[in-house]
């Protein structure tokens, strides 16, 4: 199964490992790449993003990439680091693709910017990103403001831009996938299914709270500041509670109450973020068997006909 995205980054299936801070590391990362799909560092991982580029190169001969969260304080260093270690592919998101993008591009980087709606998606085409990451509002983490579903917002954005366009939000299997590929995207974005994976460093209190959740367990905190998506526990309460000035700074600059519930174990008191998708999650599995059902199931269910699905236009 190939797309254009598979083509333009070098992989086997058009799946990319979405960025998740703490646990994207080379462990993971290598997981990813070594199946065929794409994996993503975060810039947010206990050893630091150097370590984490240079051990997954020790793990990897294939493609990865590595996220760069455009508002973060040392963004400037991420994108140093970037370069210095010849990363190829770069993630870019929650900010102006205009910041980075032609100094990457210069350093012949692709860039694909995570967008949330067609404004944003037109601005990081006009801005020179290779491909956009639709997140639709079903997503874990940091989420768009506006609310829109990966359903409504994927058609609109194939519709509005020429390159290509990645799904994300809500994704976890192949039927997820597949109804991508038929929305007119290239491939996908996952985060959460890979959390729930043997390869992931998370915590098992973690991965056991995205198998025991159910489809409704999840809330958007911050909504009016910065919503992100996470399981309802303790610490989403708590947040709520704050007043706007409080969840701001919570939001933008405390990473810790994340950290304590994906690398600690604390899922009562910390960010369990997660995405809608819990739901559908029911085990803990190999990368490479994730990686494989997705593709085998979807074969299966529509054989190696030509992705993505190209409706018919008015003339």
């Amino acid at each position: 199964m190939r797309t254009r995205i598979c083509d333009m980054l070098r992989i086997k299936y058009p799946i990319i490992q979405g960025a998740m801070a703490w646990v994207s590391t080379a462990e993971l990362v290598s997981a990813v790449s070594n199946a065929g799909g794409l994996g993503i560092i975060s810039p947010l991982t206990d050893r630091g993003l150097e370590e984490e580029i240079k051990k997954t190169k020790k793990l990897t001969k294939k493609p990865f990439g590595v996220n760069l969260p455009i508002l973060s304080p040392n963004a400037e260093e991420i994108v140093e680091e970037i370069i210095e270690e010849n990363v190829l592919i770069v993630t870019a998101s929650v900010g102006d693709p205009k910041r980075f993008t032609p100094r990457l591009k210069k350093e012949e980087i692709t860039v694909m910017q995570v967008v949330t709606n067609v404004r944003h998606a037109k601005s990081a085409e006009k801005a020179g990103v290779d491909a956009v990451i639709t997140m639709g509002f079903e997503a874990g983490g940091h989420v768009g403001g506006d609310e829109i579903t990966t359903f409504t917002l994927v058609p609109s954005v194939v519709d509005a831009v020429k390159i290509p366009v990645m799904a994300a939000g809500g994704i976890a299997d192949a039927r997820g996938f597949l109804a991508a590929l038929m929305l007119g995207a290239q491939g996908v974005q996952i985060g959460t299914r890979f959390i729930a994976t043997e390869e992931c460093i998370a915590h098992k209190n973690f991965k056991n709270a995205i198998i025991d959740a159910r489809e409704d367990s999840t809330t958007v905190i911050g909504k009016d500041v910065f919503p992100a998506r996470a399981i309802k526990n303790a610490f989403s309460a708590w947040f709520e509670g704050l007043n706007a000035e409080e969840r701001t700074m919570q939001a933008m600059f405390d990473t810790e109450k994340a950290r304590s519930a994906l690398i600690d174990g604390d899922i009562e008191n910390g960010a369990v973020w997660c995405g809608q998708d819990v739901g559908i999650i029911k085990e803990i599995k190999k990368v490479k068997d994730v990686i494989d059902e997705m593709v085998t199931d979807v074969v299966g269910i529509v054989g190696n006909q030509r992705f993505p699905y190209a409706p018919r236009r008015k003339s």
